[in-house]
């Protein structure tokens, strides 16, 4: 299918990378996001080995590489601070970093300014109300009463999406896992050339973001899924990283900005059966929702946004296109689910506890893989 007209519904790291995949396919694309400020949490994110791949094959790699800090393994320590191993990432672009760690505003900034070079226009402050699938076409009535025809729907929405829910409202819903996760930005020590995974009932990693700031990424038992209020939040934080190892708690002790906590509950989803019906596919989070213990869900999502333009370019029906991405795409994804939860469940004695480094180890050979 060539030149289409597609809807991508959100405006996030996996919508914007469906923009640019399918505008360099030669497709009409329109980005529509709900929040009219299109804001996005001020700290980092780990990008892996497969999305350099990702960046490269994108066309975007070294905007990309210029916004980032690279880094080229992993290093796991075990809760009384000692390092237990050194985990070398494979490099899969020669000549360049094997990892990143990038702010997230930066990352937006790339992907949304590259989107717009393309051609594909992005609106802010709108959503779909309804979406009508006649098998020739999908008629979306926007938010601001308007309506638009297309012959493609993307739905990048994210954990909670409202396309998931029109499309598919038997599907997987979001469950809570019983962690919740904690960041913080910090100066970057300059020693610090890794990724620094800590073991622990609270699991703690080290992330390298920019020539002089890292972040902090914490994830802790949080039973009955409780909420923080703003006020108090960067006590709290401290208080969860109370245990830890003797280096990160000296770290915690310069958590005092309320405002510079950002906390989320940590939600898992893995959709079992289609990630389709009709002319509207699903992406990302929607249909395969990780917790951040492998550092791939963005990766994920990325992957998904290739791998869906290259399978429209590649059928003469959405129908038999997103087929052949769902099974392209489905055990991949799954994998990453499923052991991060693993890995998860270990931390907060829901299940037997994950040796991080043979994780990682299996991880980074399953996305070396072509996706």
């Amino acid at each position: 299918m060539n030149d289409l007209k597609i809807l991508v519904i959100g405006a996030g790291i996996g919508g914007l990378a469906a923009a640019i995949a399918l505008r360099r396919a030669g497709h009409q694309v329109t980005v529509i996001e709900r929040d009219p400020t299109w804001s996005v949490y001020g700290v980092g994110i780990i990008q892996q080995s497969n999305v350099i791949r990702a960046m490269d094959q994108l066309g975007i790699l070294e905007q990309f590489l210029d916004a980032a800090c690279g880094f080229d393994a992993v290093e796991i320590y075990i809760p009384s601070g000692a390092k237990v191993a050194r985990v070398p990432s494979p490099n899969l672009v020669p000549g360049k970093p094997a990892n990143v760690g990038i702010g997230r505003r930066a990352l937006q900034k790339v992907l949304g300014d590259s989107a717009k070079a393309l051609g594909a226009q992005i609106r802010l402050g709108l959503s779909a109300a309804a979406i009508a699938d006649d098998g020739e076409g999908v008629t979306v009535s926007l938010s601001d009463d308007s309506e638009a025809r297309f012959d493609v729907v993307v739905g990048a929405d994210g954990v909670y999406s409202q396309t998931r829910e029109a499309i598919l409202p038997n599907a997987e819903k979001p469950a809570f896992t019983g962690q919740g996760v904690w960041r913080y930005n910090f100066p970057r020590p300059t020693d610090l050339d890794a990724l620094h995974v800590y073991n622990g009932a609270v699991g703690v990693g080290l992330v390298p973001m920019s020539a002089d700031q890292m972040y902090l990424f914490a994830t802790s038992p949080e039973d009955g899924n409780p909420f923080y209020p703003r006020a108090g939040l960067a006590a709290v934080m401290r208080e969860k990283l109370a245990g830890t190892a003797p280096q990160i708690q000296a770290l915690a002790e310069q958590i005092t900005d309320d405002a510079g906590v950002v906390y989320r509950p940590l939600e898992a989803l893995m959709v079992e059966g289609p990630w389709h019906k009709g002319r509207v596919a699903l992406l990302g989070d929607a249909v395969h929702a990780t917790t951040p213990h492998l550092g791939q869900g963005a990766g994920m999502a990325i992957e998904d946004a290739i791998v869906l333009a290259e399978e429209i370019g590649r059928h003469d029906t959405p129908e038999a296109a997103f087929v052949a991405y769902h099974d392209r795409r489905y055990a991949r994804c799954r994998y990453i689910v499923e052991k991060s939860l693993e890995i998860c469940h270990g931390q907060i004695g829901r299940g037997p506890p994950v040796d991080n480094h043979q994780a990682t180890g299996e991880m980074f050979a399953l996305v070396s893989q072509p996706i």
